[in-house]
C-alpha cells in the first residue's frame, strides 16, 4: 500500500506544480518580457524486486523558462537598429520641413532681394525701389537668423534629450546589477533558475538596449556584465558603472556622452555609440545631418554677402560715393576656440574669407610640441608634419585667411568652424537707401570730332582685378589713336604708353576698368574714360547686382572655378538633407518590419498562447484526479485489507 500511495502523492503534486505553472503563464500573458514556462519531469528511480524494477512515479526536476538565446540577441539587435532610425528620422525631419517650406525657408526671401534688386535696376533713381531693396535684405537676413536660430534650438533639444536618455541608462544599469545580486543569491540557495527574476533581468536590459547598444558578458554565477561603446564597462557583476555628459572642451554648447571612472568623467569615443539605440540616433544626427545643415547654410549666407558685397563695392551711389559694403559678416566669423585645457599662447585671428573656396568641414587643428597637424572633420583626413607658415597655407587652401600670435605648447587644440554661425552673423550695412550703388563709377565718350567708325562700350569696373578699387579708378583718361591700329593712353596712373595696338572688340584695360572699342577708328579719333558725375540714373552696378542671383558664385571645383549659384546652393542642401530623411525614413521601416518578424519569431516560441494554456490546464486536472483516484484507490484497498478477519 505504502508504494502505491507514494506513486499517487508523487503524481499529485506533480500534476498540482504544473497547475501552478500553467496558472502563472496564464496571469503573466501581458507581462512585458515574460518567457512562458513549463515543468520538467523525470522518472523516480525503479524498486528491484524480484519480479523486476517496479517503478515509483515521478518528479519534477525544475520549471523551465522558454527561452531561445539566439531569438533574444537578435530581438536586441534588431530593436536597438529601430530605436537608433526612429530617434534619427524625428529629428532630421525637422530640419527637412524646415528648409523645404515653401514660405519660410531661404529660397522665398533670396527671391524677393533679387526681384528687389532687379527694381532698382529698373529705377536707378527711384528712392521707394531702393528702400525696398534695403527691406528685402533686412528680410532676408531675418531668415538666415531665423532659421540658424531653429536649428541651435535642435541642438540644444538633443542635449536635452541626452541628459534625459543618460539619466534613463543610469537607472537600468543600477536595476540590473540589482538583479544580478538577487539572481545570484537565488540561484546559489537551491541551484534552481530563477525564472521571473531571469525575465526581469532581461525585460531592463531590453529597455537599455533600445537608448544604447549593449554586449552582454555572461558570468559562471549567473551575473551578466554590461559594456557599451568601445568596451566600457556599465555593468559589472553586482555593481553598476554610470554615465554623465560633460561640455566638450573645443565647443561651446556641445555635450559629450563621457563615462565616470571613479569620480572621473570619461569621454566615450562618440561615434563608438552611433552603433544603435535612441542615444547613438541622436549624435549621428547632430555630427552629420545637423553639422550639414548649419554648415552648408552658414556657407550660403557667408557667399552670398561677400560676393554681392565685392560686387556692390564696384558701383557708384546716388552721390557719387563709390559703394561701401552692402553687408556686414560679424568679425567672430568663423568661429576659432582653443581647448580650455590648453597651456600655450597660440592665438587665431581672421583677416579675410574666400567664399568660394568655403566648404562644409570644421577643422581640428592639434600641436604635438614640433608640428601641427589638420584634421577634415567630413573626410576625417589628416595633414601631420605642418610647420605654422604650412598650416596657414592649408587653411588658406579651404578660403580662412589667418594669421597667428603667441606660442603653442603640446597638446594644445583649437577647433575652427568656417561656416557654422554665418547665417546668424549677418546684418545690412547700410541704412540710406542713397548709397545703394546702382550706377557704374566710371563713363566713356567719343570725341564728337572723331571721323572714324569705331564705337566705344559704357565701360566696367574690371572685376578680376578688385577688390580694392584702384585709387586712379575715376581719374580721366584719354585714348587717341595715331592710325586705324594703335593709340596713346594719356591720363594719371595708366604711364602714358603709346603706340598700342589695337584689337577691334579686344579689352581695354587700364586702372581697373575695362573697355571694348569696336569697328575702325581714323588717325586722331579720342575717346575718354571718366568718372561718371551726375551719373544718377546710371543702373550698370544694379544690373550686375541682379545678375548675381543666377551666377556661379559659390563651390569652387578643382579648377578653383564657382560651380553654382545662392538658389543652386540652397537646393543642394534642402537636397542633402531630404536624401538623409529618405535613407533614414527607408532605414526605419525596414527596421521596424525585421523587429516584428523578430519578435514574432520569439513570441511564437517563448510567448504564453492563451488556448494553449486552458488547454493544459484540462490535461493537468485530469492527470490530478487520475492520481487523486490513485491514492484513493489504495485507501480503499488498505481498508479492505483490515477488514479481513
Amino acid at each position: 500500500m505504502a508504494g502505491l500511495i507514494s506513486v499517487g502523492v508523487s503524481a499529485v503534486n506533480n500534476a498540482q506544480l504544473a497547475l501552478l505553472t500553467t496558472q502563472h503563464n496564464i496571469s503573466n500573458a501581458n507581462t512585458p518580457g515574460f518567457n512562458r514556462q513549463e515543468t520538467v519531469q523525470a522518472t523516480n528511480i525503479a524498486q528491484g524486486t524480484g519480479a523486476g524494477f517496479i517503478g515509483q512515479g515521478a518528479h519534477v526536476e525544475t520549471v523551465r523558462r522558454v527561452y531561445s538565446e539566439y531569438l533574444g540577441s537578435q530581438v536586441l539587435s534588431a530593436s536597438t537598429q529601430a530605436k537608433f532610425y526612429d530617434s534619427f528620422l524625428s529629428q532630421v525631419s525637422q530640419i527637412d520641413n524646415l528648409l523645404s517650406d515653401t514660405t519660410a525657408g531661404l529660397s522665398p526671401a533670396l527671391q524677393d532681394f533679387f526681384t528687389a534688386a532687379n527694381g532698382v535696376a529698373a529705377n536707378p533713381t527711384s528712392i521707394a525701389s531702393r528702400q525696398s531693396l534695403l527691406s528685402s535684405g533686412q528680410t532676408l537676413v531675418s531668415r538666415f537668423e531665423s532659421i540658424h536660430s531653429r536649428l541651435d534650438e535642435i541642438r540644444n533639444g538633443v542635449n536635452a534629450q541626452l541628459q534625459a536618455q543618460v539619466t534613463d541608462i543610469n537607472g537600468y544599469a543600477a536595476q540590473i546589477a540589482s538583479l544580478n545580486a538577487r539572481i545570484v543569491e537565488a540561484q546559489g540557495f537551491n541551484d534552481q533558475p530563477p525564472n521571473d527574476l531571469l525575465d526581469q533581468r532581461d525585460q531592463v536590459i531590453s529597455q537599455l538596449n533600445e537608448l544604447i547598444n549593449v554586449s552582454i558578458g555572461k558570468q559562471s554565477d549567473g551575473s551578466y556584465n554590461i559594456f557599451i561603446g568601445t568596451g566600457q564597462p556599465l555593468v559589472t557583476g553586482l555593481t553598476a558603472g554610470s554615465l554623465t555628459l560633460t561640455d566638450d572642451p573645443l565647443e561651446q554648447g556641445k555635450k559629450n556622452v563621457s563615462f565616470v571612472f571613479g569620480n572621473t568623467p570619461v569621454v566615450v569615443p562618440q561615434q563608438s555609440l552611433e552603433t544603435g539605440g535612441a542615444l547613438g540616433g541622436l549624435l549621428s544626427f547632430r555630427r552629420t545631418s545637423l553639422e550639414t545643415a548649419q554648415n552648408s547654410l552658414g556657407r550660403i549666407a557667408l557667399g552670398f554677402a561677400q560676393t554681392f558685397n565685392e560686387q556692390h563695392q564696384l558701383g557708384q551711389d546716388l552721390n557719387g560715393v563709390l559703394g561701401g559694403k552692402f553687408f556686414n559678416i560679424d568679425t567672430t566669423t568663423p568661429t576659432i576656440t582653443g581647448a580650455t585645457n590648453n597651456t600655450g599662447s597660440l592665438a587665431f585671428t581672421t583677416t579675410g574669407i574666400d567664399a568660394g573656396k568655403l566648404t562644409t568641414s570644421n577643422y581640428l587643428v592639434s600641436y604635438n610640441g614640433a608640428t601641427y597637424s589638420l584634421t577634415d572633420s567630413v573626410t576625417n583626413v589628416t595633414t601631420s608634419g605642418l610647420n605654422n607658415a604650412q598650416l596657414l597655407t592649408a587653411l588658406s587652401n579651404v578660403g580662412l585667411t589667418l594669421t597667428t600670435s603667441g606660442t603653442p605648447n603640446a597638446g594644445d587644440r583649437f577647433l575652427i568652424l568656417p561656416t557654422r554661425n554665418g547665417a546668424r552673423d549677418l546684418s545690412v550695412a547700410i541704412t540710406d537707401p542713397s548709397t545703394i550703388a546702382a550706377a557704374a563709377p566710371i563713363k566713356t565718350a567719343a570725341n564728337t570730332a572723331n571721323t572714324g567708325t569705331a564705337s566705344v562700350s559704357l565701360g566696367a569696373v574690371d572685376s578680376a582685378t578688385q577688390p580694392p578699387l584702384n585709387t586712379n579708378l575715376q581719374a580721366t583718361v584719354t585714348l587717341t589713336f595715331t592710325s586705324a591700329s594703335a593709340f596713346d593712353v594719356v591720363g594719371t596712373g595708366t604711364g602714358a604708353p603709346t603706340g598700342v595696338a589695337y584689337t577691334p572688340g579686344g579689352n581695354i584695360t587700364y586702372n581697373g576698368w575695362v573697355i571694348q572699342i569696336n569697328g575702325t577708328p581714323a588717325a586722331g579719333d579720342v575717346f575718354t574714360i571718366s568718372a561718371n558725375t551726375g551719373g544718377v540714373g546710371d543702373n550698370r552696378n544694379a544690373l550686375a547686382l541682379a545678375a548675381l542671383q543666377s551666377s556661379n558664385t559659390l563651390v569652387n571645383n578643382a579648377a578653383g572655378n564657382p560651380t553654382t549659384s545662392y538658389q543652386g546652393a540652397y537646393a543642394q542642401l534642402v537636397s542633402a538633407i531630404g536624401s538623409d530623411t529618405q535613407r533614414v525614413s527607408n532605414g526605419s521601416e525596414a527596421q521596424q518590419a525585421l523587429l516584428d518578424n523578430t519578435v514574432q519569431s520569439q513570441q511564437s516560441l517563448s510567448g504564453v498562447n492563451l488556448d494553449e494554456e486552458a488547454a493544459n490546464l484540462l490535461r493537468f486536472q485530469q492527470a490530478y484526479q487520475a492520481a487523486a483516484r490513485i491514492i484513493q484507490t489504495s485507501s480503499t484497498l488498505f481498508d479492505t485489507i483490515l477488514g479481513i478477519r
